[in-house]
């Protein structure tokens, strides 16, 4: 080592309790200076790496036998690299580049999504800072599993929407799913989700639903699926829909509370939002008995949705305006967070159908979820092959922060 150079020190071994202190407490006798210090363990193997500024002052060779010796003591291996003044203002210049992070999910993840998303990773000159296991085990372990790994990334900004297309095709090719987020204050303080209802919180279209009980199935499942695709304006195909249902007894609407299942995971994510104090929303384009029933069963916060015209027990083929279309989601969600005095970065939004893109492009976080090929591409970010309860991974939650006692499964 040399004095007028800064050194990186790699540390390597058998991960025990007291590492870093005895090896920062060894470079603090010394009075060195830390530029930088990162750490990781795998499988109870450390890799411990600190860039130092030799003083100007001082020996040199006994930094690095005290070093050498203690690490000897503690069973590792230490290797010292003095780094050049370029490489030094490289990684400086570096430190003011874009981050980004990208959230691998599936039910289990394998070499080859691992390779794929680092080979876009550094075909687009981006740099790995980190990797973190966000779930409890990467391989297979049932059908409703989850898996999940998180990359730091940096690079230029510029590369953004080219990653974004690649890594959208890798998904679908893969069938995994690759979020895309820039790394920011915002990511690491969401405040609010605002959730669709129909085919996003619960297992189907509550329309659809009350089609059937009607008689008028078919009809109404044609027109849902053609403006879920984006074909035909929300507004006109859900006054045509629910027209249909005119002439349906009251009780019969009330009976799919107890038939229409709540979508995979959407408890336990609504759930875990409330203990981390996150407010929740509905906005939907469904209809308020169900959304309420749900508010009811969930602790949802806010509930906004269309009213079904009953009269005399009977289900007159009409909504009470105003109709709860795109337009108007994107326009509630602006409201809660005005009302919640928190910035749309901090908002999180997720849907499944046409009418939900106003609002996933309004939010800070816009999620895709189990969408239709155009919403998918729409959205910032799609997922579909994991339950409502992987957006924890989205916002940072690892498994083990939720479950730090229970066994892997």
């Amino acid at each position: 080592m040399t004095s007028d150079k800064a050194v990186l020190i790699h540390f390597s071994g058998h991960d025990h309790p007291g590492l870093t202190a005895e090896l920062t407490g060894t470079l603090a006798r010394h009075k060195i200076v830390v530029l930088d210090i990162g750490q990781a363990v795998v499988h109870e193997s450390v890799s411990l790496g600190i860039l130092i500024q030799m003083p100007a002052s001082g020996s040199v060779s006994s930094v690095e036998a005290d070093l050498t010796a203690r690490a000897h003591e503690l069973n590792l291996q230490a290797r010292f690299v003095s780094v050049p003044d370029d490489s030094l203002r490289h990684w400086l210049r570096g430190l003011h580049k874009q981050h980004f992070i990208v959230t691998i999910l599936g039910r289990s993840i394998c070499a080859e999504h691992l390779a794929r998303v680092t080979s876009i990773v550094a075909a687009n000159e981006m740099n790995v800072d980190r990797i973190d296991r966000l779930s409890g085990q990467l391989s297979s372990h049932g059908p409703s599993g989850n898996a999940c790994v998180e990359l730091a990334i940096s690079g230029d900004d510029a590369r953004e929407p080219a990653m974004r297309a690649e890594f959208l095709a890798a998904a679908q090719q893969l069938s995994i799913d690759i979020a895309f987020q820039r790394e920011s204050i915002f990511r690491r303080n969401r405040r609010l989700f605002a959730f669709d209802m129909d085919s996003t919180l619960i297992q189907g279209e509550v329309i659809d639903e009350l089609a059937k009980l009607a008689g008028v199935g078919e009809q109404v499942s044609k027109i849902t699926e053609a403006a879920m695709r984006g074909e035909l304006n929300f507004d006109e195909s859900f006054r045509r829909r629910v027209a249909l249902l005119k002439g349906l007894e009251e009780r019969h609407v009330h009976t799919l509370l107890r038939t229409i299942p709540l979508a995979e995971g959407a408890e336990r994510l609504i759930r875990t939002l409330r203990l981390l104090g996150y407010k929740t929303a509905v906005l939907s384009g469904g209809f308020t008995f169900f959304a309420h029933h749900l508010q009811q069963t969930l602790g949802i916060d806010y509930v906004h949705a269309n009213e079904l015209e009953i009269v005399d027990g009977v289900v007159t083929g009409r909504v009470i305006p105003p109709v709860v279309n795109g337009d108007r989601k994107a326009a509630l969600l602006a409201e809660l967070a005005h009302k919640e005095d928190i910035s749309l970065e901090q908002v999180v939004a997720v849907g499944d159908g046409a009418n939900d893109i106003p609002m996933l492009r309004l939010a800070g976080m816009g999620i895709a979820y189990r969408a239709k090929p155009l919403v998918r591409q729409s959205a910032p970010q799609s997922i579909s092959s994991l339950g409502l309860d992987g957006l924890l991974y989205l916002i940072g939650v690892r498994d083990r922060d939720l479950h730090p006692h229970e066994p892997l499964v």
